[in-house]
């Protein structure tokens, strides 16, 4: 399969998933820069960049329709093991503040607090919204 055909893929579930999602020129180019790699499923996926001994998620996707039913809870988890196979010894990621499903299922799976980001992310109405940024450190066993 092709970097394009993946993001592609990936560029639908994205949409579906946010209001103002990332396109497959995004996601390709991310796709292809040195550590970047997906785990994905039919109605979901998690992006992550690992480099040295840390990890970022990138982004986490699944489709309204296949939400509270595990499938973000198994992506971080198989995210999680591939990033520390990989050599990283700390996950991080970047969720807004306003995010109450992300932040439940991130601090389930560990994570704490490790900044703020205030009026990181654009709302499609132009207001802004601060990201926390959450760590956690590998290798973890996860739920």
């Amino acid at each position: 399969m092709t970097i394009a055909a993946t993001a592609a893929r990936l560029a639908e579930v994205h949409t579906a998933a946010f209001s103002t999602p990332w396109g497959a020129a995004a996601l390709e180019a991310l796709l292809d820069q040195t550590g970047v790699f997906a785990i994905e499923e039919p109605d979901g996926f998690i992006l992550i960049r690992a480099v040295a001994d840390e990890a970022e998620i990138l982004t986490l996707a699944v489709r309204p329709e296949a939400r509270r039913q595990g499938l973000g809870a198994r992506l971080v988890r198989e995210g999680a093991t591939a990033a520390a196979s990989r050599g990283a010894t700390r996950l991080f990621l970047e969720v807004a503040d306003d995010n109450t499903a992300a932040l439940a299922l991130y601090a389930r799976a560990g994570f704490a607090g490790a900044g703020r980001r205030p009026g990181y992310y654009a709302r499609p109405d132009g207001g802004r919204q601060d990201a926390l940024i959450l760590a956690v450190k590998l290798p973890v066993t996860l739920p």
